[in-house]
């Protein structure tokens, strides 16, 4: 009889929970867990060293031991290893939040474990096992919200910014030639394409922030400029020509990478101008 853990794939539970549910201990990527038969294995993108990733619908987890060449016989990975013949159910989390955890559902061992190269906590090689797993109740992993993928590939970009040159090549060196793929899911703002026009219009030609004319022309001729929402709508902003202007490329990723009170303010003062010369 397989364990009831009462989670559904995509639940988003705090670790104390995670320990109450599965009876298991409350540290460490792979917990095994006697009083349920359970192993709980995490892979927490916020802040592992491992190159945990999905491709398709296999999730390729790396074993336990941070330094050194790992063994399939330490502890859980053997675990792991035995899961499809010794009766331990599997059970995965990941991590895109510190605290958060997000159950993917039970898995089990898609293919023999294999080993590669991966740097360990000191940027060293040395050679992991890693667990090629899938999904046992359904086919393909849940959809994750876009802001947990994008908030994965942020720290991923603060880890490497923090690296020196010579543990950021042997990282690209040992680092997985495929790249991982996943599904998100995203909620879509059906913007007005009058309200977009006419800010087009409004802005004739030039950018609204930095003032330069368009960089190019658009296919039918018309100065390439993108529409953007001052206060943005998945922040409660109106999708009215009073919370919308035009921008160049350039500056339209600015204010999404930025996103500058100083900027904010420069172009609610350039809408309150031109509606002043329009009243």
């Amino acid at each position: 009889m397989s364990f009831q853990s009462g989670l559904r794939p995509g639940d988003i539970i705090d670790n104390q929970r995670l320990v109450e549910i599965f009876r298991c201990s409350s540290q460490g990527g792979m917990r095994r867990s006697h009083q349920t038969n359970t192993l709980v294995i995490v892979s927490d993108h916020t802040r592992s060293i491992y190159e945990d990733r999905w491709v398709g619908n296999t999730f390729h987890y790396t074993g336990m031991g941070q330094r050194g060449d790992q063994s399939l016989e330490f502890m859980q990975n053997k675990t792991l290893a035995e899961s499809n013949q010794n009766g331990v159910e599997v059970h995965l989390f990941e991590v895109f939040v510190p605290g958060k955890y997000t159950y993917m559902g039970r898995v089990e061992l898609a293919g023999q474990p294999y080993q590669e190269i991966q740097p360990d906590a000191d940027g060293n090689p040395r050679r992991v096992w890693v667990f090629p797993l899938r999904l046992v109740d359904t086919s393909l992993p849940v959809p994750i919200p876009e802001e947990f993928a994008i908030l994965k590939q942020k720290q991923k970009e603060k880890q490497a910014k923090r690296m020196d040159d010579e543990i950021l090549l042997k990282r690209i060196n040992f680092a997985p030639r495929r790249a991982s793929t996943r599904q998100v899911s995203t909620i879509t703002y059906e913007q007005n394409p009058y309200v977009a026009e006419y800010a087009r219009r409004r802005a004739k030609g030039k950018c609204q922030l930095c003032k330069q004319p368009a960089p190019f022309n658009d296919r039918d001729g018309q100065p390439f400029l993108e529409v953007h929402h001052i206060v943005w709508l998945s922040r409660g902003g109106e999708d009215t020509i009073n919370n919308t202007v035009a921008l160049c490329p350039n500056c339209h990723r600015k204010m999404h990478v930025l996103d500058l009170a100083a900027d904010r303010e420069k172009l609610q003062k350039e809408l309150q101008l031109i509606n002043g010369r329009n009243s």
